[in-house]
């Protein structure tokens, strides 16, 4: 026989089974976590202009470039989540949590082979946002071309 809950004792057991959370811990992760990548990619800029020669033009190409492959390895040895679950938008906003959300899907679905698992399920996330943002970026061209030409 199922047990019938009053609606005081139905929002105690909502109110104890709701995880509990700080909006300044989660404000200062993201912060911390997002300015430690920018760190990084800052870091990885100076090194690809100075020392190795990179034009700056080129050098952040070269940021992007490892910013992704960090955030591809790190989601491959499963440890971008445990990362993202700390540090919250701080590495989700970036070009890191894109590069995830096209590299979690893959790894996910590779076992149903190169077509059928990773061909068609590797936008799942990131497809909309890829989507939006090309609709988008035609919208204002036909916008700039009709006002400002």
């Amino acid at each position: 026989m199922k047990k019938e809950f009053s609606n005081q004792e139905y929002a105690e057991k909502v109110k104890k089974l709701t995880p509990k959370f700080s909006s300044f811990s989660n404000c200062w992760h993201a912060f911390v976590s997002g300015g430690a990548i920018c760190v990084l990619g800052e870091l990885i800029r100076q090194i690809a202009y100075n020392r190795v020669g990179v034009s700056e033009e080129n050098s952040y190409i070269v940021v992007s470039v490892c910013l992704v492959l960090i955030s591809v390895v790190l989601t491959g040895f499963q440890l971008y989540e445990p990362l993202a679950k700390w540090c919250g938008a701080g590495t989700l906003v970036p070009i890191t949590g894109f590069a995830n959300s096209v590299a979690s899907p893959a790894i996910e679905y590779q076992k149903e082979g190169q077509v059928f698992g990773i061909g068609v399920k590797i936008f799942t996330i990131a497809g909309p946002v890829i989507l939006y943002g090309v609709f988008t970026s035609w919208v204002i061209g036909c916008v700039y071309w009709i006002f400002f030409l």
